[in-house]
């Protein structure tokens, strides 16, 4: 029996939230370290590296306490309602500036943001994980997921089109033209953007909680809650599935957080204040991001009825191939308002190839959980996609600090006003084209050996069915 439409749109809207804030952390939060909140390019790109890397090895800890976890409510979805209200106030404290020294401030911002990640994590995991057990259809997970994608990029292009206003209309008036009294003002615009954003995120957070429900029963699920936690691991560590997909959302994320979090610096330094689609029409960073999300969009809605016809696994190596190539061909766009139209164009394919990637992956590790439970005989449900949470944290640790590390090799200059040399500037250009579509390429390789077909995965649903309804009647 299909679920209702009601709670496709409420299980999406907890990944709008999770979008909302992710995006800007992505996409922003390395420009905000740099030249807002007063880092060095290297101290900004060691603390992303080391505080995301920290965390990730928190996510299988979230896993293994969600799979264990008893309420009214179910095993994840309390997780819901409990951590909104954090979840608001830790990206508040992110984006905000203290008035401390270089050092002060540096540990304010390791502090800050491994709280938002610890915070991010104990949200967004057991969220993840419900695609397991709202349904037990794999084509009805993808549905799901195709709703939860589609709500997230929604999420994404909201946070993204209102980020930057919201910036300048809480950004404080200042007098003179003195850079460090225009830097404070603006630190003030951003912490209260990210304030309003952020009330907006625990809303959608409370009403997904609301709207949800968790239905499957996994087979031996009172032995599971018992479980040892070494004999997970054990499962989670033999399961090849798990890795081959692990490896390919590594390598997504790492070529999502590096397109999106060059950006600012590519419009700001490379394409300037004139980049001219013609006339008064002007291109911005945020416009360009926001067309983005709208193609994800697209790409998300093609992604279930092109898996239902080709399967999940072609359409994903469809999907990375297209986002690669297509990466390439943007390093080449001339500086100049044809030019322009074209990056325009290029984000449009790229984003709708990327787009159709995350609902499949998701479903995908639902499938792997699935997979994981006939052969082991137990559910790991929020373990094995606290793996995808944890593949996250991986990609975008090393996309961001990637971005940082390789713009001080070429030579960035973080000074308010400054005027890039053509090799720091070249540097852009391969951060938006041929380093992304590098991680596709490999992501691509890796899908080639992923072995749950649909053929396979209606083979392991009969099994797991029978199973059920068998321990049922014991």
């Amino acid at each position: 029996m299909a679920a209702p439409l009601s709670e496709k749109i409420g299980y999406g809207l907890g990944d709008m939230s999770s979008s909302m804030f992710w995006k800007i952390f992505s996409y922003y939060l390395p420009f905000f370290y740099s030249n807002i909140f007063g880092l060095s390019l290297e101290h900004a790109a060691m603390m992303l590296l080391i505080t995301k890397l920290a965390d990730a090895v928190i996510d299988p800890v979230m896993g293994i306490v969600c799979d264990r976890t008893t309420s009214r409510w179910g095993r994840y979805r309390p997780y819901l309602l409990w951590i909104a209200m954090p979840f608001a106030a830790a990206g508040v404290l992110t984006f905000t500036t203290p008035d401390l020294g270089y050092t002060g401030k540096l540990i304010w911002a390791y502090a800050t943001y491994m709280l938002m990640m610890i915070v991010y994590t104990a949200i967004n995991v057991p969220y993840g994980a419900m695609l397991g057990v709202v349904t037990a259809d794999s084509q009805e997970r993808t549905v799901f997921s195709s709703y939860r994608m589609f709500f997230a990029y929604g999420g994404s292009f909201l946070a993204l089109a209102l980020f930057e206003p919201l910036c300048t209309l809480f950004t404080p008036p200042f007098v003179g033209t003195d850079g460090a009294a225009r830097i404070a003002a603006e630190a003030r615009g951003w912490q209260t953007a990210t304030a309003v954003i952020g009330v907006l995120c625990a809303v959608l957070f409370f009403l997904c909680f609301r709207m949800t429900r968790e239905r499957v029963k996994a087979s031996s699920e009172t032995k599971s809650t018992h479980h040892s936690v070494a004999g997970d691991i054990r499962s989670l560590m033999t399961n090849g599935p798990w890795w081959i997909l692990l490896g390919v959302a590594i390598c997504v994320l790492l070529f999502n957080s590096i397109r999106g979090g060059v950006a600012a610096y590519y419009f700001k330094d490379y394409l300037g204040e004139d980049n001219s689609l013609g006339g008064n029409l002007l291109l911005s960073c945020g416009a360009f991001l926001a067309i983005g999300e709208v193609a994800n969009m697209l790409g998300v809605t093609l992604a279930s009825p092109v898996a239902r016809r080709i399967g999940k696994k072609q359409t994903y190596m469809l999907a990375l191939i297209g986002s690669g190539v297509l990466s390439v061909v943007f390093f080449h766009m001339p500086l100049s308002v044809a030019g322009c139209w074209a990056i325009v164009v290029l984000q449009v394919l790229i984003s709708a190839f990327a787009g159709m990637t995350f609902p499949l992956l998701w479903s995908m590790f639902a499938d792997v959980a699935d997979y994981s439970e006939l052969k082991h005989g137990h559910s790991s449900t929020g373990l094995i996609f606290s793996s995808s949470s944890m593949a996250q944290k991986f990609g975008g640790a090393f996309g961001s600090a990637l971005i940082l590390w390789l713009l001080a090799a070429y030579g960035y200059n973080t000074e308010a006003d400054a005027v890039q040399s053509g090799q720091t500037l070249f540097g852009l250009r391969l951060l938006m084209s041929y380093l992304p579509a590098a991680g596709c390429a490999l992501a691509s390789l890796l899908l080639v050996f992923y072995p749950l077909n649909d053929r396979r995965m209606k083979h392991i649903a009969g099994e797991l069915s029978i199973r059920r309804k068998t321990e049922d009647h014991e």
